[in-house]
């Protein structure tokens, strides 16, 4: 039996971030992760001998640059760069949108579809400027009691953009600011990337203002792509942990979280071994975390009841693709390296199109027409592919995890297919270039990357679920009924996406509590 001050169940990228801050401080500490990589969700994998794909999450951006400072990562081999261009949404028609990132360019690619919504574009940019000013100060501290952030509301103005940003759909936000469908199209992806709901479902409004929050070399709102893969931003971190004195072990699953007379006093391993602590934190999900790792009988019923009723569904499948030539668009044909190869790319052509998939995902059917976003790292970065060669990996929206017809174990293959269709009606010439693929359904999501219910942001963000609601009323400040056991995924405020925050929060938690929780480690129950 081995021991040490705090123990963190998961190498996810939260947990690393949980596990440096605590290193840092000089507590000693250990991570304990599943799989023979550490990242969870924000991994790079070899998907044919010298392809290397962001198996999972795919773009950055939302890691918060106070950690990027505080733990020195980029001494650590972290290295990002924004998408220029940022977005590439190409219409069945032959047309396209092609956004950079400056205010003026886009006003004039928007203008060929209506010159009103041009004129329209910096008020709605303003709109999401005030979003990142109220929300971005909430993320590195305990979420703020939404009676707290109410009674900032002081005029009718302030109380009207908190009614749009809390119960609006992106539908009817949009409606407000622009004509063109093909224009709303483009800016209404974002808000049910990752979350199963459609454009007009209440809510999504926020879920796309939850992805503005990137920052990129100090360019705010921007995504980007990071040398190496998503893989580079967990092993930086990594890299930092274990500089300041941190173990992080591979390949050792835990079984159990050890409670005693209400505290966590350790872990059981898979293979029977246990280590004790005086803190634990969980990078798992809530459901895992206190439905599978912690015994029923430690937990208060109403705050079990609580975690059983939060909502976790997939949304997304994973396609990822090895090939001899990039994608021959038909709206900018060619299959040399352009300008558009190098951004993020939507296929979506309208909000009715987005609709008419999420209604397919929500009676049990992986969409027939998927909207697809995918990225082809190695158009900018080509340490991923061989020379000449390319990765693409594809994230199709929407694949539900309970499938009303066959399991995803025989309908892996059929959706992939229909994935393909799709994107062969863009680029003729995908099918032929293709070297070998690889995917990830929401049920492999589950088994072999631990997401409950393949829902890679630890449960929905949508409004209901956020703030002072994550995980559940009354436990949002990383603590939890289990003195010394503490949550620091993305189950915890403020919520999914490769942002780091979840795990800073955790760590400064367990830092407060520390004076208190510290000592002769507990003689862990043999029992």
């Amino acid at each position: 039996m081995g021991s040490a001050d705090a123990i963190v169940v998961g190498g996810g990228h939260n947990g690393l971030v949980a596990a440096a801050y605590l290193a840092k401080a000089g507590l000693q500490v250990v991570v304990l992760e599943r799989r023979p990589i550490v990242g969870g969700a924000c991994v790079t994998e070899e998907i044919h001998p010298g392809f290397h794909v962001s198996t999972l999450a795919y773009v950055c951006g939302l890691l918060r640059p106070e950690i990027k400072a505080d733990l020195d990562l980029a001494s650590f081999g972290l290295e990002e760069r924004a998408y220029d261009p940022a977005l590439f949404h190409p219409f069945p028609d032959r047309r396209y949108l092609l956004y950079r990132t400056d205010l003026a360019t886009n006003q004039k690619e928007i203008a060929r579809f209506s010159k009103a919504d041009a004129e329209a574009l910096p008020r709605y940019e303003k709109f999401w400027e005030g979003f990142g000013e109220m929300l971005e100060p909430t993320l590195l501290a305990p979420p703020v009691p939404l009676a707290d952030l109410a009674s900032f509301v002081t005029t009718p103005e302030a109380e009207d953009f908190l009614r749009r940003i809390l119960f609006m759909s992106i539908a009817d936000l949009l409606d407000e600011y622009f004509e063109s469908e093909e224009v709303k199209a483009s800016l209404a992806t974002s808000a049910v990337a990752g979350t199963m709901a459609g454009p007009e479902t209440p809510g999504t409004a926020f879920v796309l203002g939850h992805h503005t929050l990137g920052d990129i070399g100090g360019k705010k709102g921007a995504w980007g792509w990071p040398r190496g893969g998503m893989g580079a931003i967990s092993d930086s971190i990594a890299r930092s942990a274990r500089h300041h004195g941190a173990v992080i072990r591979t390949g050792a699953e835990v079984r159990r979280v050890l409670v005693r007379e209400g505290r966590a006093v350790g872990v059981e391993l898979a293979d029977g071994n246990r280590i004790e602590s005086q803190v634990v934190l969980s990078n798992a999900d809530p459901k895992r975390t206190f439905l599978r790792l912690v015994e029923k009988e430690h937990l208060p019923p109403e705050f079990i009841r609580a975690i059983e009723r939060i909502r976790f569904e997939s949304s997304s499948f994973k396609l990822n693709l090895a090939l001899r030539e990039l994608p021959d668009f038909a709206a900018i044909p060619g299959r040399s390296l352009q300008p558009h190869h190098q951004a993020i790319i939507d296929l979506a052509p309208s909000i009715d199109y987005l609709e008419k998939a999420y209604d397919d995902a929500k009676r049990g059917r992986p969409s027939q027409e998927p909207f697809l976003e995918f990225v082809l790292q190695s158009a900018n970065d080509p340490t991923v592919a061989p020379p000449g060669m390319h990765t693409l990996t594809i994230s199709a929206k929407f694949a539900p995890f309970d499938l009303k017809a066959g399991s995803w174990d025989t309908e892996a293959e059929r959706f992939a297919e229909r994935i393909l269709d799709v994107l062969e009606q863009y680029a003729p010439n995908i099918r032929k270039a293709i070297v070998a693929r690889q995917w990830r359904t929401p049920l492999d999501m589950e088994r072999e990357y631990g997401l409950t219910r393949g829902d890679v942001f630890h449960g929905a963000i949508l409004p209901h679920q956020m703030f002072s609601f994550r995980p559940v009323p009354g436990w949002s400040s990383y603590r939890t009924p289990i003195r010394g056991l503490y949550l620091c995924g993305a189950g915890a405020h403020p919520g999914g996406g490769v942002i780091g925050a979840p795990g800073h929060n955790a760590a400064m938690a367990v830092l407060e509590d520390w004076p208190q929780l510290r000592g002769t480690p507990s003689q862990v129950s043999r029992t």
